[in-house]
């Protein structure tokens, strides 16, 4: 077995803001999933609006069951919300503002989204593999093996980076979209502003772990290559 408690101190700090994160979005979109909007406009209404007002006409519109797992999907150019989506409310329609958000991203060919969708099969398998590879070599004294896990894994980091910029994009056209539609009016958009803000700390904390896997992974490189030279 292989315990290391080094690992800890690149873990933890992560580990906590992806857990405050997550607290932190769940008790936003909470509060203001009880707040009704003044124009009485549901999730899915604000979708209609706001895809006929910026020219997303083409963009489909699905369900989805569960909360919090709204997506758009390039490859079907649709949106998928979840069943707290739909309702009125100003978490809602911030929520469906920034999948639109996305969706307007890729009518424009907006890179760092393009760059994300091609890099996700090798992500999916770098994720996994990696590690395995990295351990593998690491226990068995296989440097170039270790190295080649670190590669795989570093995929992992490198979409979490390349995430940043198009979720804070989004949001940011979902805002426009928002202040110039009158959707949302007064204080709504600063709670709108708040939700969206709340999901964002969440990938930040998703790219601070996997730097920090990272970081770990060429610290014990390096310091297994020392100690063998």
């Amino acid at each position: 077995m292989f315990f290391d408690p080094r690992y800890f101190i690149f873990a933890l700090p992560g580990l906590l803001l992806a857990l405050l994160a997550q607290w932190h979005v769940r008790s936003t979109f909470s509060k203001y999933a009880q707040v009704p909007t003044a124009n009485r406009v549901s999730g899915l209404q604000a979708a209609n609006i706001l895809m006929r007002n910026n020219g997303l006409t083409n963009i489909g519109v699905k369900g989805i069951p569960g909360q919090l797992t709204d997506h758009y999907d390039p490859r079907e150019k649709a949106i998928s919300l979840s069943d707290s989506s739909a309702q009125n409310s100003i978490a809602s329609v911030a929520v469906v503002a920034h999948e639109l958000g996305h969706a307007q991203q890729d009518a424009e060919g907006y890179v760092p989204l393009k760059l994300r969708g091609a890099i996700v099969p090798a992500v999916q398998i770098g994720g996994w593999v990696g590690p395995i590879l990295f351990f593998a070599g690491f226990l068995l004294g296989i440097t170039q093996l270790a190295w080649l896990g670190v590669i795989a894994f570093g995929l992992t980091t490198i979409f979490a980076l390349v995430t940043l910029p198009v979720e804070f994009d989004a949001s940011n056209r979902a805002m426009r979209m928002l202040q110039s539609s009158g959707v949302l009016v007064g204080d709504e958009l600063s709670g709108a502003r708040s939700v969206l803000t709340a999901a964002a700390l969440t990938y930040v904390a998703a790219a601070l772990q996997s730097i920090l896997t990272m970081l770990y992974y060429i610290t014990l490189l390096s310091g297994g290559s020392r100690r063998r030279n």
